[in-house]
């Protein structure tokens, strides 16, 4: 994966496009993220019992891999994602300024 959980990034295309924000969870088995506080949705919730009431909920719902991209921390652009190889570690790397993210 070349995203990864708080990793900063900006939304390319939806109805969010243009925005930034962190990372808050990886879905790989379906290519999905999800992005706190975008591409948030209301959800109308019958009550379940006493202690929880119900009404409308906003959810952030997950938006494909595709659809985001890295915002690099040194150069706050957004940038593809690279590889290289530090002796046995690998590092990401910024495909515009070169800096290790």
């Amino acid at each position: 994966m070349r995203l990864k959980k708080g990793d900063t990034v900006k939304i390319l295309r939806g109805k969010d496009r243009g925005r930034s924000g962190k990372i808050e969870k990886i879905i790989p088995k379906k290519g999905k993220v999800i992005v706190e506080g975008l591409n948030i949705y209301k959800k109308h919730v019958k009550p379940q019992g006493e202690g929880k009431p119900g009404g409308i909920v906003e959810i952030s719902k997950a938006l494909p891999i595709a659809n985001v991209m890295l915002v690099c921390p040194k150069c706050n652009k957004a940038t593809r994602v690279g590889f290289e190889f530090e002796g046995k570690k690998k590092a990401r790397t910024c495909k515009g300024c070169g800096a290790n993210i």
